[in-house]
């Protein structure tokens, strides 16, 4: 029978594969796939717009198979003090600065268009064309004259940019995010975002469908969020295809408003905007954990303004706190050591047995106050804890760029040496020969000697932060499970 700290090893190696291998929910697809643009050449078709006809979304041409298009680009600035929109008049936000995000968004999304909205004609994407789009102070406006729409924009101090679109008849909107397929060094991975009765998320190649009453959505950049809120949720349709992720509003409307944000992807900065931004940041199941380690990570930081000494600190803490647990798992640990004598014994003596020695093994454990899987409950009780601190040092925009001591200039990414993998895989190793073999099978020791290695070269390129912490709290484990054996008789 393996021992619990090997059960550990096991739990963990598997419990890391799922985190990594799980990264999105799953929902029925959906038939809704808009038309691409249709691009009309300036010179050879030339429209005009006639006035609604039965059919309220439909915008008609002279041609009326052929949609209205843009025809000329005009891009703006809008500026509100260190915020600044950069905004063409076919609605494409192409660059973003907000005093929430260090970065500007064109540095993070890289080639791709991150956000446009159209009008569906017949299925059609029309684009908006603002032909008298103009700029004044920290507003934008224009109007379509041959859609009958109005735009209006306005960007806050507070790195909000709140907008409204209103049109003399009803019509579907599209939304459209363009973004492309990208891991970090440290395996985070790009996806979008749809808030319905609960987030959904999708890694930027699948190909997903989703439908209900929305919120929001967006683009996760791991770090940063580009989102767009609705004012009220709004029935929909989302389609993630070929890299893309279009939203379209199911009923025909003459007025739709909401706002974009740009933002770092800081809880407590999500979570003051509301609107539940804050549930973009993936602290997976055990998030009811997850945000108080979060808040006891910054606790220390305020006093040892180092965030690499914080999750020593928070580490130290956690383990002491539940060292009650632990100590009925390593008290069980030595118990079973004492018994490792008499249990080869009765292996040797009952080998040909199987049944026989399970039974006197049985007894031998009863007769010494002995319980195999004594250390397992409190071992299982602490998982949730270490997914919720992995989920923390995983996900939390305050390691991004946080310097800790000398090579490690950066905790959200991978030790660029390895030096803490490899003290964290000693660590480990230390721990697997410290406690005792409940086996005779000399190709199972082998096995649970070579897992520190396995989990070694599994964390290698994971951030430096989430090693630091497991090489600490495996050191700290060692201490306490010498001082148990120590005064356990």
């Amino acid at each position: 029978m393996a021992s619990e700290q090997k059960r550990l090893f096991l739990a963990l190696a598997l419990s890391a594969f799922v985190l990594f291998t799980w990264q999105a929910y799953f929902a029925p697809k959906n038939a809704f796939e808009p038309a691409p643009v249709t691009t009309d050449k300036k010179a050879s078709n030339e429209t005009k717009v006639a006035q609604p006809t039965a059919t309220p979304t439909t915008v008609t041409t002279k041609d009326s198979a052929t949609p209205v298009q843009a025809t000329e680009a005009k891009t703006i600035t809008v500026i509100n003090g260190v915020n600044e929109v950069q905004i063409t008049n076919q609605l494409a936000i192409l660059s973003y600065k907000s005093k929430m995000a260090t970065d500007p968004l064109n540095a993070v999304v890289g080639d791709r268009k991150p956000f446009q909205i159209f009008v569906l004609n017949q299925g059609n994407r029309v684009e908006i064309n603002l032909d008298n789009f103009q700029v004044d102070g920290a507003k934008v406006t224009g109007t379509d004259s041959r859609l009958g729409l109005n735009f209006a924009g306005t960007l806050g101090e507070d790195g909000l940019f709140r907008w409204s679109l209103n049109s003399s008849q009803p019509y579907q909107f599209y939304f459209l995010n363009e973004s492309e397929t990208k891991e970090g060094e440290a395996r985070q991975i790009r996806q979008f975002l749809t808030l319905f009765k609960e987030v959904e998320r999708s890694n930027i190649d699948d190909e997903e469908s989703y439908d209900g009453s929305m919120k929001w959505f967006g683009v996760d950049y791991h770090y940063h969020l580009f989102a767009t809120v609705l004012d009220k949720k709004t029935v929909t349709m989302a389609k993630i295809k070929s890299e893309n992720l279009g939203v379209k509003v199911v009923e025909s409307t003459t007025n739709l408003s909401g706002y974009t944000v740009y933002s770092q992807k800081s809880y407590d900065d999500l979570n003051t905007l509301g609107d539940n931004l804050h549930l973009s940041i993936d602290f997976g199941v055990f998030g009811i954990i997850a945000v108080p380690i979060l808040k006891g990570l910054q606790f220390f930081y305020k006093y040892v303004p180092n965030y690499g000494f914080a999750i020593i600190l928070i580490t130290l803490f956690i383990r002491t706190l539940l060292f009650p647990l632990q100590y009925k798992s390593f008290k069980s640990m030595k118990k079973m050591q004492k018994l490792q004598p008499e249990l080869a014994k009765v292996k040797e003596k009952y080998g040909d047995d199987p049944q026989r020695m399970q039974k006197e093994t049985m007894e031998l454990f009863k007769r010494n106050g002995a319980n195999p899987m004594g250390g397992c409950l409190p071992l299982l009780l602490q998982m949730p804890v270490f997914f919720a601190f992995y989920q923390v040092l995983f996900n939390s925009v305050e390691l991004l760029g946080a310097p800790f001591i000398l090579w490690i200039h950066d905790l959200s990414a991978k030790d660029p040496y390895y030096v803490l993998p490899v003290l964290m895989g000693a660590a480990m190793f230390g721990q697997t020969k410290l406690n005792p073999s409940t086996t005779a099978d000399p190709t199972q020791q082998k096995m649970m000697m070579f897992m520190p290695l396995i989990f070694t070269f599994f964390m290698k390129d994971l951030p430096a932060g989430l090693n630091l912490y497991i090489f600490v709290s495996t050191l700290f484990g060692i201490a306490q499970q010498l001082f148990v054996y120590k005064t356990v008789d």
